[in-house]
């Protein structure tokens, strides 16, 4: 006989942690708003919750769906939600470091992880260094005694690189240090960090797990039962957690994941081969790219390459900003991976953080967020905004 139990991405999606309400029949986990739960006696706790900062179960539902997500199957690791993707990191970089501990980063990290490194937790005696994460050899020169995390995107964000996370899960572990991947741009429905040796697995649920721009959210999914068990200590401890109502809406958005990073991906792919000839751009930076440095591996450890470009102007810094400016369906915004369609400066607004340090990127660079739409219009709207 069969298992019964789904295993498809799809299925997971939608039924993973997500009964139907065993009093109600409700087929959509209800939105427990609530902070605190009457108790069978002293401390007998009721199906588990007590108090909404702990626990709640709009929010244990959507734990329990990223951790399917993550790993391929129901029951099989641990998730945690949070309140912001930055609230998930600065729990993890806690968790694992201490005082006069030190952190690899990538040398093309997301402005807000580096801030958080370098600016905030420097301050708890925390240190880093950066390196290619494209290179593993350049991440074991990097390590020292005192590595407790390698921390790695791919692809990485604003420039689409690409690492090998097995190659730098050996790296990590060889180094007694434990790997971090922010999969934030990929989502689980492209990659499956953990499967290729990841400690940990980091989300902004802002991005395409939530998919629709109206929430805020962060995520943290390991295999390891010790591990997630100190990860929840500090996720109650400190307190940044997911509400009932952001989890909802979370919950929803992770249901047609797969259906949208198939549309996302679709019309990135047409944008990128009409940029690559576009006689305005010296530059497109898309993993699906034959000439793309890390095209290989991103072949081997991804089911597509995502729905983020970014591209490289000739006129310079003044063509970027005039870009950015021009469009009339891509909006000019923060954030990504909704289904509307985003372009950005990313010197001066997602990353001016790095300006300045080694991780400051080219003033000539445009980020795309591929949304969803008739792809001829965003053509179109490109191609205006180029053409000025």
């Amino acid at each position: 006989m069969t298992d019964p139990r789904p295993a498809a991405f799809e299925t997971l999606a939608i039924h993973a942690g997500q009964p139907p309400d065993p009093t109600t029949g409700a087929v959509v986990v209800p939105i427990h708003q609530v902070s605190t739960f009457a108790q069978d006696g002293v401390g007998g706790l009721r199906a588990g919750y007590e108090y909404s900062r702990s626990a709640n179960p709009t929010r244990t539902a959507l734990e329990s769906c990223l951790a399917a997500l993550e790993t391929g199957a129901e029951g099989e690791g641990h998730g945690l939600a949070f309140a912001s993707g930055m609230a998930a990191e600065d729990t993890v970089l806690r968790a694992l470091c201490q005082p006069g501990d030190h952190v690899v980063l990538p040398d093309d990290a997301y402005g807000g992880t580096f801030r958080l490194v370098a600016r905030v937790l420097s301050r708890w005696g925390v240190e880093h260094s950066t390196a290619s994460l494209a290179d593993p050899d350049a991440v074991a020169a990097a390590m020292t005694e005192r590595t407790r995390i390698v921390w790695c995107e791919t692809p990485t964000n604003p420039l689409l690189g690409v690492a090998d996370l097995a190659a730098l899960a050996a790296v990590a572990h060889d180094g007694g240090a434990r790997l971090v991947v922010d999969n934030t741009f990929a989502s689980p429905y492209l990659q499956q960090p953990l499967r290729w040796g990841a400690d940990v697995v980091v989300h902004s649920t802002t991005k395409y797990l939530g998919g629709h721009s109206d929430v805020v959210g962060g995520a943290v999914v390991t295999v390891d039962e010790e591990l997630a068990e100190d990860l929840r200590f500090h996720q109650n401890a400190m307190g940044a957690v997911a509400g009932p109502f952001d989890s909802w809406l979370t919950l929803r958005g992770a249901k047609t994941l797969a259906v949208r990073m198939e549309r996302h991906c679709d019309n990135a792919e047409a944008l990128v081969a009409a940029l690559v000839d576009h006689p305005e751009v010296t530059a497109v930076l898309y993993p699906g790219l034959a000439t793309h440095l890390g095209h290989e591996v991103a072949q081997r450890q991804m089911r597509r390459f995502g729905g983020m470009v970014s591209i490289r102007l000739r006129g310079g810094e003044a063509a970027a900003r005039r870009t950015c400016e021009r469009t009339r369906i891509f909006t000019l915004a923060e954030s990504l991976g909704g289904v509307e369609s985003l372009i950005e400066h990313p010197a001066s607004m997602t990353h001016a953080s790095v300006a300045g340090s080694a991780l400051e990127v080219p003033a000539d660079l445009v980020r795309l967020s591929v949304g969803i739409e008739a792809v001829d219009d965003l053509l179109a709207d490109l191609d205006q905004a180029l053409d000025a």
